[in-house]
């Protein structure tokens, strides 16, 4: 096989780029120990850059079968606390953590912008999802959980100073570690279980943060503890199979990092396996997407079967214009309707429920004032979802209109893939 085919034929994992300063322009980069793991288990890592306007163009990065999201700045607090929401951290606390970790605290609202929505995406659609130290908390704040501002600030002072958990350390980045205590039966427990000494279910791991899980989102169940109590790790046991291409997963840790000292060789044997299981995912939902969205190549139509198409699509428009205007029908316009109609009730490539419910709809396309009527009658149920719907919050809004979209385009898909079996019919 050429390698020109293998780019088309493996799955695409959409990865954030992070940006920089490098003789005094802007960088976007992205760690290579990610990429290299990408490609090592099958799959083509697709660079995302951090530039305006990004998270606007998500559409042209289509098709996207997996989203790894890795480091980066602090997440702005304002997209998961209210402005007004007392944080218990005063300002001269909270200058002296911006002194600290200065390169972490500057805010990028676009990279927010980017990967919140890339995140939103792959939780409607079901896209294998792998968050890693930012993407995790990114994950957690997609789906209404919150964090910690500043780990030493609100959680490492109610503990005395022996038993405090250092997450970052500026003189030993690479190599410092701490003890995490391993969930029993996730699959943390299953990638680590053979580095489990003692039944202690502790591995070591790596820590650059001083942001974490202060509330995980109610979808999300916890794989690792630090001593302190944060959250190391989480994910969606209803979203995880990978071989049915399902993985929704954060560690705030970096697996792909743990190494031993001046050597690509891992600390454990299962650190490379979320990145393992993640590309099995995205193998997997890629085959699934192509099983389920597989296109035929555009029929060409003869001028007689064009001129019908045209005739029931102008139908279809004007009984859509109908429905959603309310107005009277022109009687001039009713023989277009009713064409329309006759080809509902004379499709008979349906099951005998769905060519008896097009029949109706065909019989209330024909009789314009009754179906007029009962729209009449619906108002008070429109009323009244209204009501339920005007209390709703901007994120229950926005997942309601994310699913009914994402209903549409599966409806879509399925009317077109009928039309082309009616149509082979007539063919043949």
């Amino acid at each position: 096989m050429a390698s020109s085919d293998l780019s088309v034929i493996l799955p695409r994992v959409l990865i954030v780029s992070r940006r920089t300063v490098r003789k005094n322009k802007f960088v976007d980069f992205v760690g290579e120990y990610h990429l290299d793991l990408i490609v090592a288990y099958g799959a083509v890592p697709v660079i995302v850059p951090r530039v305006s306007g990004v998270h606007m163009l998500l559409d042209s990065f289509e098709p996207i079968h997996g989203v790894l999201l890795c480091e980066g700045e602090d997440i702005d607090p304002s997209l998961y606390e209210p402005e007004d929401a007392a944080t218990g951290l005063s300002p001269e606390e909270l200058e002296e953590i911006r002194r600290l970790h200065a390169s972490d605290t500057a805010i990028d609202r676009e990279k927010d912008s980017i990967e919140l929505s890339l995140a939103k995406l792959c939780l409607e659609r079901n896209i294998p999802y792998l968050g890693i130290c930012r993407g995790s908390q990114v994950l957690n704040v997609a789906c209404g959980g919150t964090l910690h501002q500043d780990i030493e600030k609100e959680i490492s002072r109610n503990f005395p100073q022996e038993k405090r958990v250092a997450h970052i350390n500026y003189e030993d980045y690479d190599g410092h570690r701490h003890v995490v205590r391993v969930v029993e039966r996730t699959p943390l427990h299953e990638w680590f279980k053979d580095s489990l000494e003692d039944h202690r279910m502790e591995i070591k791991v790596n820590s650059y943060h001083h942001q974490g899980v202060k509330r995980l989102a109610q979808r999300f169940v916890p794989m690792a503890f630090a001593p302190d109590g944060l959250i190391e790790g989480f994910y969606d046991p209803d979203a995880y199979n990978p071989e049915e291409g399902k993985f929704i997963m954060g560690l705030q840790f970096h697996p792909e990092r743990m190494r031993k000292p001046d050597s690509d060789e891992f600390d454990y044997p299962g650190c490379p396996s979320a990145y393992q299981e993640f590309v099995k995912a995205v193998i997997a939902y890629q085959k699934k997407l192509i099983s389920s969205t597989s296109v035929s190549r555009p029929l060409k139509l003869n001028q007689e079967l064009e001129k019908k198409r045209r005739i029931i699509v102008r139908s279809f428009s004007l009984a859509k214009n109908l429905y959603t205007t309310g107005q009277g029908l022109n009687p001039s316009k009713e023989s277009e309707l009713r064409a329309g109609a006759e080809f509902l009730e004379s499709n008979t490539a349906l099951s005998l429920q769905q060519e008896k419910r097009l029949k109706q709809m065909g019989a209330t396309v024909r009789n314009a004032g009754s179906y007029i009527e009962r729209l009449k009658l619906n108002e008070q149920r429109e009323k009244m979802a209204r009501n339920v719907i005007g209390k709703m919050s901007v994120e229950q809004l926005s997942d309601l209109i994310s699913f009914y979209r994402m209903m549409e385009q599966i409806c879509s898909e399925v009317l077109d893939r009928k039309l082309q079996d009616i149509v082979n019919d007539l063919n043949t």
